[in-house]
This record gives structure tokens, sequence and C-alpha cells, in this order.
């Protein structure tokens, strides 16, 4: 008794330092370690489950690494371990055993899968033992009657409907079919054939079918009429069918084909059922009717859906395209836009609907007025926040077609100068709030500051009216290069041409500001030169050396701007180093005249123009190059020995740079 409890622990103890050695990625020293073990199993025959279960899971965890090879052995063994014992012999792992060859080399193993999966099924029928082999004889491109063999099984129609869809998968799209109609056949009488007969409809249009289709779908209808009623969950797959196909007719202009499609869905609701899903689906056929100008069916489908879900706005939409059509617009306002107007919720939901409602209405409608008064009672400045990211870009997009076709209709209008120009003032506020709550979106935020400029156009100018324009041309401008930053490998020419016209137009209009007035802290003219050098730049165009002329003309031009300047010039695409030096000498040459030196700024200015002067190593250098180098550190050495005498002048503890080489090309080298 005391030998076979030490031997117990030495067989866990062995299989454990098995598990370990695989766990380290050491196979051979597992498999070793598991032979100990299997030569222990004549004398502890009850450990048989145990140690084929544990090969069973070695053969899982290679398999989940994709170690094919090694999973097999390891299923192998598993199964042979299993043999000692009868009782244990684990069919599932035969079964994986099958799947590991299918999946590593399915015409190279062959053989070897079916043989698993054969001795699996012997050993233990089951459904899945069966699809497997299936599946492994279609990879493998077996013959029609070794097929058909296989498929006269007795399985569940589950198995049979995979089976279907897997024959379908793999080209063998007649024996599909045959297969499916024998299923049919085999399980007439079962209360779940609906869905072996929404799956053949489904395959069936899917082949393009859609006449057969339709005379299966007219057989379910006659069934359902006759006690053969599908299954709950049958039906509603079939539901989906239907309004798919209907959908895709009318996206296609196929209204009657769509109406018909959509009349088999109605096929199967009861007289004066009520519920949302009949409600939508007349108002589908509705939209179908309207579509072909049948305006009686088309009242009596909306009716129907009224009674059904009265309260939905998409309801009360169809009712305005009806009102629109019997050339009723204000009936069909009254019927949308003013539609629970005070419940903002509600409102705030059906926003793509309401904005349907507006794009038919400034289609319709003839009234100026009427259009505009509706494009403001659906704007979107309400005060009430929402955090949602895609719910904000939604509002965004509304406001931008909002403004856009208010700007379309009073460029239109036909009334007094007074009252485009109220109108317009309005909008472009809306425009420009707009703008200003698009900072995660550079593009969306130069779209909304160009319709709040191109509304003012429409309004009096006066100088508050052009430092509005101004501005908003300014922040389009720098939206649009924000743009082009974000997105540096795209196809940037059009948004900086674009930028470049805002740039001109905008220089205009501050012309005409600085001839009625001065204004002695205004940044525009360094913004304007700023972004016009960005904008070049980018473009590779020439004219950028002109615009750096202009900055470095500007009354008491900044360093920082300099700076900036010298960035862009090396920028990619930009790239434009004697510009850069210019720039970087003009503002050491700034820096050099403050009454305090900063040594950090000079510092990076000249580590900057040593790097631009040597771009490719000293040792290819020419002479004139090495001396313009020379010149920078003579230049570095002046500064600080100016910046180390002014310390000790104040008593400080100075900092004493290394002593520069005489020779000048060891003195280029340093900076390497």
């Amino acid at each position: 008794s005391c030998k076979e409890d030490v031997e117990k622990d030495l067989l866990r103890i062995l299989s454990f330092q098995s598990e370990s050695y695989l766990s380290q990625g050491n196979h051979h020293e597992a498999m070793v370690y598991m032979q100990r073990c299997k030569d222990m199993l004549l004398r502890l025959p009850k450990d048989t489950a145990y140690l084929s279960l544990m090969c069973y899971n070695f053969g899982i965890d290679m398999y989940n690494l994709k170690k094919f090879e090694e999973s097999a052995f390891w299923l192998r063994q598993s199964y042979d371990i299993g043999k000692i014992n009868v009782k244990y012999a684990p069919a599932k792992a035969l079964r994986l055993l099958a799947t590991v060859y299918f999946e590593w080399d399915c015409n190279r193993f062959q053989e070897k899968a079916l043989n698993a999966v054969n001795l699996a099924n012997k050993e233990w029928a089951s459904a899945s033992g069966l699809y497997l082999k299936i599946r492994i004889l279609l990879r493998c491109r077996a013959s029609e009657d070794r097929l058909n063999e296989m498929l006269q099984c007795d399985v569940s129609l589950q198995v049979c409907l995979s089976t279907v869809k897997l024959l379908m998968s793999e080209d063998r799209e007649v024996l599909a079919f045959e297969y499916l109609k024998h299923v049919c056949q085999r399980f007439e009488s079962s209360p779940d054939l609906g869905s072996a007969l929404v799956l053949h409809i489904e395959l069936l249009l899917q082949r393009g079918k859609e006449l057969l289709g339709k005379q299966k779908i007219e057989d379910i209808i006659t069934g359902h009429y006759t006690g053969k009623q599908l299954t709950l969950q049958a039906l509603t797959s079939l539901h989906v069918i239907l309004w798919d196909r209907a959908s895709k007719h009318f996206e296609a202009r196929n209204y009657s084909e769509a109406l018909q499609w959509y009349n088999y869905s109605l096929s199967f609701f009861k007289a004066g059922q009520m519920e949302p899903n009949l409600a939508k689906l007349q108002r589908n056929r509705a939209s179908c009717f309207l579509e072909l100008k049948q305006l009686e069916k088309a009242k009596e489908a909306i009716k129907e859906a009224e009674r059904s879900d009265p309260d939905s706005i998409f309801t009360q939409f169809s009712l305005y395209k009806i009102a629109v059509q019997e050339n009723n617009v204000k009936k069909g306002i009254y019927n949308t836009i003013l539609y629970n107007y005070d419940d903002y919720d509600r409102w705030n939901e059906q926003q793509e609907t309401a904005m349907k409602a507006l794009e038919s209405l400034c289609e319709n409608s003839k009234d100026e007025a009427q259009v505009l008064a509706a494009l403001r009672s659906v704007r979107t400045e309400k005060k009430k926040k929402n955090k949602n990211l895609k719910y904000t870009n939604h509002r965004q997009l509304q406001r931008g077609t909002i403004s856009a076709k208010a700007l379309e209709k009073i460029s239109l209008s036909h009334s007094t100068v007074e009252q485009r120009s109220e109108e317009a003032n309005w909008f472009r506020k809306i425009a420009w709030n707009s703008a200003l709550q698009c900072e995660s979106s550079p593009e969306r935020m130069r779209d909304f500051f160009v319709l709040s400029f191109q509304l003012s156009q429409l309004c009096p100018p006066d100088r508050t009216l052009l430092m509005g324009q101004k501005t908003c041309l300014l922040m389009a401008v720098a939206a649009s290069l924000e743009h082009c930053r974000k997105s540096p490998h795209s196809d940037q020419t059009e948004d900086l041409t674009q930028a470049l016209e805002h740039i001109q137009i905008c220089l205009e209009i501050w012309k005409t500001l600085k001839a009625s007035g001065s204004f002695p802290s205004d940044p525009t003219d360094t913004l304007l030169l700023l972004y016009e050098f960005e904008a070049c730049a980018k473009l590779n165009d020439p004219k950028v050396e002109t615009v750096l002329e202009s900055v470095l003309e500007l009354e008491n031009v900044e360093t920082k701007v300099l700076e900036i300047i010298a960035a862009l010039c090396m920028e990619p695409p930009a790239h434009f180093p004697l510009l850069c030096k210019k720039a970087l000498r003009v503002a050491l040459s700034l820096h050099k005249k403050q009454p305090q030196v900063d040594l950090a700024c000079c510092s990076k200015f000249l580590h900057s123009l040593i790097k631009l002067s040597l771009p490719s190593g000293v040792s290819e250098v020419e002479a004139h190059v090495l001396e313009e180098v020379w010149g920078y550190y003579e230049e570095a050495l002046s500064i600080i020995t100016a910046a180390v005498s002014q310390c000790q002048s104040h008593s400080a503890i100075p900092w004493l740079p290394p002593p520069v080489p005489s020779n000048r090309t060891a003195a280029c080298l340093l900076y390497n």
C-alpha cells in the first residue's frame, strides 16, 4: 500500500515536470518525462484518465500556439494512453487531432485526418464528428458520391443547415441545393422546418434566383394561413431578408419591385395588429407609393402607420411628404418641423429626419421667408450639451448643412436689403459659433469660418463687419494649415492653394481697415506673412524668398517669428536651407543686440547654422564652407567671452568654455 502511494506521488511529479518543460518550450524533455509516466500506468491503471487528459490539454495548448506538429503528437499520446483502459478512450482527442491535420495541411495529411475522425465517429458518433468529416472531404475536393454518402447520416436539423452553408462556401452549390431539398423533405413535420425554408430562400436570393425565391416565399405565405406557421425566430429572419431585398430595389429606383417585397412582409401581419415594426413597414410602403405617384395608396399606408405608431416623427415626416405632393407645404411644416417642438429630447433624437424634411422643404417651397424660418427653427444652437463625440460630429454636419442652405437661399432672395442683411447676419453668427466648437476638426472649423465670411458678404460693410471678415479669413487659413499639419502624407495642394486665396482676400480687407484708422498692436501683418510663407513653403513655391524679405521689412520683427520661419523652411515637404540660414542669422543678430544676451537661444541658432552648413559630413566639405563654419565658431566664442566678462563684473563664478583648437578643420570636427 505504501509503495502504491509513493508511485502515485512520483507519477504526479513526473507529469508536472513534463508540463514544466513543455511550458518552457522544451518539447523533447517533456516527451521523455511523459514516457516515464506511461511506463508506470501498467501499475497504476486508475490514473489513465488523468494522464490522458493532461496530454489532451498539452495538445490544446500547442494547437492554440499553431504548433501543429507538437499538438498532433500530444493528441496521439492522449488517445494511446486512453486505450489502456477502454472506458477512458477519448473520442474528442481524435476529433481535435483530425482538426489539427485539417488546419495544418489538409491535402498532405488528408488520410490521417480522415482516419482520426473515422475512428472517433466509430467509437463515439456525434454531430460534430460527422460535420468535421464533411469539412475534410470538401477541402480535399472529394467526389459527389463520397459526399452524398456522408450526407445521408442521421443528424439534427441545425447540423444539416450548417452543412448546407459549408457546401455553399466550398462552391458545391448544386449539391447544397439538392441536400437542402432532401433536408426539407426529411424534416417536413418538424416545427423547426421554417429555418430550413428561410435558409433556402436566402441562398436562392444570394445566387440571383429571385423568381424561385418568390415562389418559395409565396408557398410559405400560403402555409402560414393553412396551419404551417413559422416559428418566431424563423419569421423574424424572413422579415429581415424581405426588407433587405426591398431596400436594395428601392435604392436602385425599382419601386414596384420594392413594394412587392414589402407586401410579402405585410402578408404575415394580422389585420388590426399594432406594433412599431408594422408602422415602419407601412411607412416604407408609402414611400414606394409616393415614388410611383400613387398618392391615395400612400395616404392609406400612412394612415395605418399612424394608427400603429402615431407619436413617431418618422410618421409625421411621411405625412409631410404627402402634404408636399398635395401642394400643402404649410401643413407639411406643421406636421414635421413644428411637431412636438418643445420636446427637445425627442427632437434631438430625430435630427436626421428633420434634415430630410428641410431638404424637401427647400426644394419644393417657393416661399423664401418660410424656408428661412424653417431653417431657423431647427438650428442646433441649443444650450443642451452632449459629450458623445459621434452625436457632436452629427450636429456639426447639420449646422454646416443649415448654414450652407441659408447662404444659397439668401443669395437668391428677392427680399429687401434690410431683410437679407438681417437673415445673413443671423446665420453668420451661427456659423461662427459652430466653428469655435470644432477644435478637434480643423477641416470642419475652416469650412464654418468660410461660410461665416460668405454670409457676411451679404451684409452692408462697416468697420465692425470688416473686422469680423478679417478674423474669419485668418481663422480659416489657420485651420486649413493645421489640417495640413495633421495630414502630412495627403495631397494638400488644393487646401494650400485655397489658403493662399483667402490670404489675398484678407490682405485686401486689412488694407481697407488700415486706411480707416491705426492698429498699433494688431498682429495681422505678421500672421498673414507667416501663413503665406508656410503655404508657399509646403507648395515648394519660389515665392517664399519674397515673403521672407517682406517679413524682414516689418517694423520690430520678433526673433520668435524668424525661428518659426526657419523651422518651416526645413519642415517636409519644404526644403529651403539657404532661407533657413538667412532667418537664423537675422534672429541671432537681433538676440545679440539685446541688453541681456540669451545664451541658450544663441547656442541653438549657432548649432543649427553649423548643422545646415555641414549637411553630409566634414570629409567632403569645400574650403569656403569651412570658412563659414569657422566664422560661426568664432562668433560663439565672442558671445561666450562677452557673457563671461559680464558675469565677472558682477562677481559671479564664470563658466569657462574649453580652449578652441587653432586648426579650423579640427574645430569643425569637434562639432560632430
